[in-house]
């Protein structure tokens, strides 16, 4: 807490500036998420304060953001269809999910894994960051079209011989449970099933109306009904927030350009008394603990989504480090990425007790803040702070909003998440692997899958799938690149080193030297196991050259092992030179070293292992 105060000006205005920018889209995210506009105010009031309190990064502003709540919106749904359709019955398990995952966050800092963030594969993160705009964008079109699919009833109509068929397998089911379900008599089932009422029809009708409709893909099927529904009142005041969003940005960055669009769409709707569909109420009292996430927790709600929660978690470290390393370029410093983790794991834990969606470190808000004045942890708090002032006095007034207006924020927010560097590189990067007809390159391939994945099928396996992508890729590059390097030949027909160059003539025929220029690892070991057949009869000796071989793994220990023993088999004898740290350890571990390669077999420069040979 070392020079909190040393900057209370710079602090408040910049804190300030990043709750003002934060207050439109945290109601936009809530609203997103599915558990409305008073989840995404709480978010971002918990995260922010404390994760800067408690995080590493001093001018991080931290709040709900699209990735995060992309992923959110994907579990609240899943877990809202399980529970009926039912919010309130849905929100222990929801906000259960979201605290496991901030506690994970809080176990990643604690483990240190916050300092291998950085090496997850820029296609992975461009594909994925991408597939978060468009999943914004699609979801978004329909209520800034006026469209509620719940609302449709013609549509609704179509699901109701599913929904029927639901409810009498859940009565099947709950009659299993108890025990009373007899195959021969069904006069249980049938005095239940007589008690299913047209509401409940119509209220699980909606709910498969709703699920079909959610998410890319469905909002894609649904498209033709949504052109045909429009209501061009919501259709317009979205149309207007895009096009303040934008361009009020011409005129001046001082003044955010969300907020200014929020403000002036909203009055119109509301001052020219407009009939408009407002967002959810937004209550204005002290926010309450959700004690039910404890008293009304059940582990089998939560078990499936368990992976669920260790991916918001692993996907909030990577929004908020690489905002980190955004403010770092910004300012000079040097962020703590395992205290950042915690910071954040931290704040959405609290957050998640009180009912908010997760969050992460918003790049946006923070270069905001760094822009108006903001360089130490209090900037982040105050803006906390601001949130949470509004929403005690202006609670009423917020709960006007036009639903459609922050559908159109959140176009905006979908457009400019997407990766275009990406987007822009398929064309450019170097086509090195080729399918059928098409040569592609790998790095973009790899951010195709993931975006596609991504946006139409699950956000979670798309990014898995990506890094096993990336990393064979790498594999298979390192693998191929070592063994280019590291091919076996005659001393006169390799190329030699310096220290070679006045080697006997008449040994060459009979010496061998093996130069290995990179790791022995499992991806470089198919072509290294051929080094014994390289060899002829007439050898006597293979020198291998070690210097360059840094790293060596399991499978290459094994591979060595292998060859050491087939070639001596053959009678011909192994020496080392220039045998590293790494290397030797893991020899010495399993007795190649010195059962196979004593130590007087090993020598640290050519020039002495030459002194020693004997053939």
């Amino acid at each position: 807490m070392k020079g909190l105060f040393n900057n209370i000006k710079g602090d408040a205005f910049g804190g300030l500036t990043a709750g003002i920018v934060a207050l439109p889209l945290a109601l936009a995210f809530g609203v997103s998420s599915g558990l409305g506009p008073t989840a995404g105010l709480y978010g971002a009031i918990f995260i922010s304060f404390f994760a800067a309190l408690f995080g590493g990064t001093n001018t991080q502003i931290s709040g709900p953001t699209a990735p995060m709540t992309a992923v959110s919106m994907v579990v609240i749904a899943s877990i809202i269809a399980a529970n009926e359709g039912s919010v309130e019955k849905a929100l222990p398990a929801i906000l259960t999910v979201f605290l496991l995952s901030g506690l994970m966050q809080i176990g990643l800092g604690a483990i240190r894994l916050g300092e291998y963030i950085k090496y997850i594969p820029y296609p992975v993160v461009s594909g994925f960051m991408t597939a978060i705009g468009v999943i914004i964008i699609l979801t978004q079109i329909l209520p800034s079209l006026g469209y509620y699919p719940k609302e449709d009833e013609e549509y609704v109509t179509k699901f109701k011989p599913m929904a029927e068929e639901m409810i009498l397998e859940n009565i099947l089911i709950e009659e299993a449970g108890e025990g009373i379900l007899v195959l021969e008599d069904f006069k249980e089932t049938i005095s239940r099933a007589g008690n299913i009422t047209q509401d409940d029809i119509l209220k699980e009708s909606q709910i498969l109306a709703a699920k079909e409709a959610s998410g890319a893909l469905g909002a894609i099927k649904t498209f033709p009904r949504v052109i045909r529904n429009i209501n061009w009142l919501e259709f317009l005041l979205a149309l207007g927030t895009i096009f303040i969003i934008y361009g009020f940005k011409r005129i001046t960055t001082v003044i955010p350009s969300t907020l200014v669009a929020l403000l002036v769409m909203s009055g119109i709707a509301y001052g020219f008394g407009l009939d408009y569909r407002p967002i959810e109420e937004i209550p204005s009292g002290i926010p309450v603990p959700r004690w039910e996430i404890f008293t009304g927790f059940s582990l089998s709600s939560v078990t499936p989504y368990i992976f669920t929660a260790l991916t918001l978690a692993l996907l909030g470290a990577i929004d908020s480090l690489l905002t980190s390393i955004v403010a770092d370029n910004m300012t000079k410093t040097k962020h703590k990425p395992n205290k950042e983790l915690i910071g954040q794991g931290i704040g959405n834990s609290i957050a998640a007790l009180f009912g908010g969606i997760p969050g992460a470190g918003a790049t946006i808000r923070t270069v905001v803040n760094i822009n108006s004045g903001g360089k130490t942890k209090l900037s982040g708090m105050i803006a906390g702070l601001i949130l949470f002032i509004v929403m005690l006095g202006f609670a009423p007034v917020a709960s006007k909003i036009p639903a459609a207006v922050l559908a159109g924020i959140l176009i905006t927010v979908g457009i400019g998440v997407m990766d275009y560097k990406g987007l822009r590189a398929i064309t450019t990067l170097p086509k090195d692997i080729k399918l059928g007809p098409i040569k592609l390159s790998s790095e973009v391939l790899i951010m195709l899958i993931v975006l596609v994945l991504s946006t139409f099928w699950n956000l979670v396996y798309a990014v898995g799938i990506g890094l096993v992508i990336a990393s064979l890729m790498f594999m298979k590059q390192i693998g191929r690149i070592t063994a280019e390097r590291s091919d076996i030949k005659p001393l006169n027909e390799e190329e030699t080193w310096n220290d070679e160059k006045d080697f006997s003539e008449r040994l060459k025929e009979k010496v061998f030297i093996k130069h290995l220029k990179g790791p022995l690892f499992f991806g470089s070991t198919s072509d290294f196991q051929q080094l014994s057949l390289q060899i002829p009869d007439t050898a006597l000796v293979v020198v291998m050259r070690l210097n360059r071989m840094q790293y060596m793994d399991q499978s290459g220990l094994y591979t060595m092992e292998d060859m050491i023993v087939d070639l001596q088999k053959r009678g011909i004898k192994v020496l080392f030179v220039g045998l590293l740290k790494q290397p030797r350890y893991m020899m010495q571990r399993i007795g190649v070293i010195p059962d196979l390669i004593p130590e007087n077999c090993i020598f640290q420069d050519f020039d002495k292992c030459i002194q020693q040979l004997d053939v």
